[in-house]
């Protein structure tokens, strides 16, 4: 088993026939629950209107990066994450409502390096948002997903897939009870949520000569996002990361991958993404 990476939230992940666990290892503070989207009880922000960014790293040969977000007016860096590696997706953190670059430069650089990649995003108000960066390498890309938190209905749980391999253009996933998470979607894209049944499924992944299974666990009231990724043996496995749960607080973690290009390697049991500085 691999230990998760961040706090809130652990996943149990094998490769091949993929075991998945979603469980929620750890409550928030009554503090950090009061700022955690999807909680059922936020309050209004004091001051300036608030909304919420989480970052993820997809692109399977790119190494680890350094990644730091500063807003667009004056420059100042609201946080930045440290040694971030493939299929790590971090936290959701708090920020302001406003224009924003999120800028990568490999691990270790210097704060003057040359951003690897860049882009300009947004946070609105009272919403959340995922961005990644995804692709090859030599055509690496960052793109904002817009996150919709809002709570399934009694007994249910919403799902939506974010397909990040590069192995395969299209993906297909399907519940064994017949729910169809995803049909076609292509790389770089993301699927609308789908409400499920709460509890056991078996998700059947197919790509272009590529297929893959996961036995998911899903509880009532949550909002996953399943992350597609590649394996280091040419295959395709799903990350599961917990958006929202309405059962006690919901916890804002991401999960390290427990499979692609890490599944080769002794994971490190240092934290691998730290946050520093700004608003946390």
């Amino acid at each position: 088993m691999n230990v998760s990476r961040f706090p809130h939230l652990t996943a149990l992940v094998a490769t091949g026939a993929t075991a998945l666990l979603i469980a929620v290892a750890a409550p928030l503070s009554a503090s950090a629950a009061a700022t955690t989207p999807g909680s059922a009880s936020a309050p209004t922000a004091v001051g300036a209107p608030t909304g919420w960014l989480r970052l993820g790293h997809l692109s399977p040969d790119t190494k680890s990066v350094d990644v730091r977000v500063s807003a667009l007016s004056g420059g100042s860096t609201q946080f930045e994450l440290d040694g971030v590696g493939y299929g790590d997706v971090s936290s959701y953190q708090s920020l302001p409502a406003g224009s924003y670059t999120v800028s990568m430069v490999p691990a270790g650089a210097s704060g003057s390096s040359v951003p690897m990649i860049s882009q300009t995003i947004m946070v609105d108000a009272g919403t959340a948002t995922t961005v990644a960066a995804y692709g090859p390498t030599d055509d690496l890309q960052v793109r904002a997903f817009d996150d919709d938190l809002t709570e399934p209905s009694t007994g249910s749980a919403r799902i939506r897939l974010i397909q990040a391999s590069t192995i395969t253009p299209e993906v297909d996933v399907k519940t064994d009870q017949g729910d169809s998470i995803a049909e076609g979607a292509k790389a770089g894209s993301a699927t609308g949520y789908a409400e499920i049944p709460a509890g056991d499924c078996t998700l059947d992944l197919t790509g272009k000569g590529v297929s893959d299974t996961a036995d998911v666990s899903v509880a009532p009231g949550s909002v996953t996002t399943l992350f597609v990724l590649d394996t280091s043996s040419g295959g395709l496995t799903i990350l599961p990361v917990l958006d929202s749960a309405a059962v006690g607080d919901a916890p804002d973690g991401g999960v390290d991958t427990g499979g692609g290009y890490l599944a080769s390697s002794k994971a490190d049991s240092s934290p691998l993404a730290k946050l520093r500085g700004g608003i946390l």
